[in-house]
């Protein structure tokens, strides 16, 4: 299917304290989702960053709201049918409220963790009018829009695979931080050398033109 296309959107950046970058200093990293035009509707991958205490002190986030985020891109809030989050973490979750009455889809597994886990912030998932579409594994949400699970960052993480006019993309979220760290188990794949994902090869069998991440600009192609 060639009549899909997607865009980026911006949703501003936040700063990673030293202690989770893994370099020993802070690293400022956009927050992105991603709007897929698809012949049966508009599918928005995550929806920015969230409010709740604590969040503005530990990650100093500057936010571009989602409707304004839309407009930036030509669309607005009243466009958007269905909503895929990679995970739900604060920064990928953060607008869904905003489309009260709209599925999302979500992992099982990443569900049962958002409303249990201290690391997540359940407000933002159970708000009032949300309708939340359980996913068990790979599902083909759409006609050519497939959901794959890409564990790693959280247990439900997933990733959005469909076919453009240029090829296939795939939105990996945070399967890994940045396009670099995905180069490099692509290459440890190929030299055989490293601990890679169990899922890096389903991807890689779906012959992606383009990947994109969520906190990362850069995008990777083979």
């Amino acid at each position: 299917m060639t009549d899909i296309a997607v865009q980026r959107i911006d949703y501003g950046y936040f700063v990673r304290p030293a202690e989770e970058t893994g370099t020993g200093v802070p690293r400022v990293e956009p927050a992105l989702g991603y709007l897929i035009s698809h012949p049966a509707g508009r599918i928005l991958v995550d929806t920015g960053m969230g409010h709740a205490p604590g969040v503005d002190a530990h990650y100093q986030p500057h936010r571009v709201p989602l409707g304004e985020a839309l407009a930036a891109v030509g669309s607005n809030i009243d466009d958007i049918q269905y909503v895929i989050n990679c995970h739900l973490h604060f920064d990928h979750c953060g607008g869904n409220a905003d489309l009260a009455g709209v599925p999302v889809f979500t992992q099982r597994a990443e569900l049962a963790l958002a409303r249990t886990s201290e690391e997540y912030l359940a407000s933002l998932v159970d708000h009032p009018g949300a309708v939340l579409q359980e996913l068990d594994g790979e599902t083909e949400i759409l006609p050519g829009v497939l959901v794959v699970p890409t564990p790693g960052h959280t247990a439900g993480h997933q990733s959005v695979v469909f076919t453009t006019g240029d090829g296939t993309v795939v939105v990996a979220g945070q399967s890994h931080d940045h396009a670099t760290a995905f180069t490099g188990d692509v290459l440890g794949r190929r030299a055989g050398v490293g601990v890679l994902p169990a899922w890096l090869d389903r991807l890689l069998s779906l012959d992606p033109r383009r990947v994109l991440f969520a906190h990362d600009n850069a995008v990777w192609t083979p």
